[in-house]
């Protein structure tokens, strides 16, 4: 279990300031110290911040970030609710290796994925799953 749970400022260099608007906003979504992945990229995207931004200010508020679009956390007890695929198209697998750095692949480039191939983000997952390929760093900085 992570020791530094519900304490995710500190994950960010001392010193880093909120944007205050943008934390208004995500103060005024938030429900009981969590937001969905879903609502910080609808912010993010109204507010036209980065991700990254809006992920800083949710660490720093100490807002918990639910609902991984990816599947990959903040569902339940189970925590991620993804599982692997049963099989992984060709032309899928080779356009999750070409996109790997560090034998990882980034949340951004799944979600080009998932564009490209007209499927849902938790397909790509559930893929990288079967790949046994880790998706990494998310877009918000969960992980």
């Amino acid at each position: 279990m992570k020791t530094d749970k519900g304490h995710y400022a500190r994950k960010h260099p001392p010193g880093r300031t909120v944007n205050r608007s943008v934390a208004d906003a995500l103060e005024k979504r938030g429900k009981e110290g969590q937001l969905s992945c879903a609502a910080a990229f609808s912010a993010a995207s109204e507010l036209k911040m980065s991700p990254e931004e809006v992920g800083f200010t949710l660490d720093a508020l100490e807002i918990r970030l639910t609902k991984c679009q990816l599947g990959l956390f903040g569902y339940g007890p189970e925590k991620k609710i993804i599982k692997a695929a049963e099989i992984v198209p060709e032309k899928m697998e080779e356009s999750i290796r070409k996109g790997l750095k560090n034998n990882r692949l980034s949340c951004e480039t799944a979600w080009d994925i998932a564009t490209t191939f007209g499927v849902g983000k938790m397909t790509i997952s559930s893929a990288c799953e079967k790949l046994e390929i880790k998706i990494s760093p998310c877009q918000l900085g969960a992980f």
